[in-house]
Parts: structure tokens; C-alpha cells; sequence
């Protein structure tokens, strides 16, 4: 595996005896697993300067010289930032959601048991009735 552009370096090397040789900077972030001619690669923990064109290539011997025969390759763009998501944060949100509902739900029943009925209600206003009729009134005078 090799870096071809911006800081070109040999990444891993994987000879036909099986022996590596792992640049020290992808030391403890490359896992490979070999099988026959093939080689399954895994970067971990990319970090900004790890940003390159990653190209796979085989060393072909022969009397003469020794060429390297690769294809196009893989272009790697590693951008900063925070972790976008946690493994923890749908706990969090979880929580958050059961006690939104429970606070609902004590709400509801404190209206339920207060009877709201009484505050909405218009008041009777207080109110004395007397009959001023013509026919109702004695003349107290006379007597």
C-alpha cells in the first residue's frame, strides 16, 4: 500500500513470506488479513495528514528489473471535526423523551383532579329581589 501524492511513502509491505513492514505513523491504526494473492486493508483512527491517494501495487521480478504494477488507486480525504454522534447520545435522548412524557402526564392529572370547572364558571351575581308592585305596597301611615 503506498501514498502517491502528497507525502509519497510505502504504507505496507507485504511480502510473499508473509513478513510486514508497517510505516511507525499506521503502526497501531492498519489491520490486514492475507488470503492467497489477496489482501484486505483497514485504516483506523484517520487523522488530517493521513488525506493522500492510497494505491495498491505488486512488486513483479524478473531477470532483468524488478517493476511495479498498480492500479488508479483510492483518494482519501480526512476532514477535521467533532464526533458527530456518540454511542451514548440515544441514552440521553431516550431520557430526555420519558421524562418530557411524565411531566405530561403529572400535568394531566393535576387538572384532572383540580376541578377547573369552578374557575371558568361565571359567577351568579349577588342579587336581592324585592316586588315594588302597586298591589304589594301597604301604606303603613294609616294605621
Amino acid at each position: 500500500l503506498l501514498k502517491t501524492h502528497v507525502q509519497p511513502e510505502s504504507v505496507l509491505y507485504v511480502s510473499n513470506q508473509n513478513t510486514a513492514r508497517i510505516l511507525p505513523a499506521f503502526a497501531d491504526r492498519l489491520e490486514y488479513s492475507k488470503e492467497g494473492k489477496q489482501i484486505e486493508i483497514t485504516l483506523h483512527n484517520l487523522q488530517e495528514n493521513d488525506s493522500d491517494n492510497y494505491v495498491c501495487a505488486e512488486e513483479v521480478k524478473n531477470v532483468k528489473n524488478t517493476h511495479l504494477l498498480s492500479a488508479s488507486g483510492t483518494m482519501l480525504l480526512v476532514k477535521g471535526g467533532e464526533q458527530a454522534c456518540s454511542d451514548n447520545s440515544w441514552v440521553i435522548y431516550s431520557l430526555l423523551i420519558v421524562v418530557a412524557l411524565l411531566f405530561c402526564a403529572l400535568v394531566c392529572c393535576s387538572l384532572y383532579r383540580v376541578n377547573m370547572k369552578k374557575y371558568f364558571q361565571k359567577e351568579t351575581p349577588n342579587v336581592v329581589y324585592e316586588d315594588m308592585s302597586h298591589g304589594s305596597r301597604r301604606n303603613t301611615l294609616v294605621r
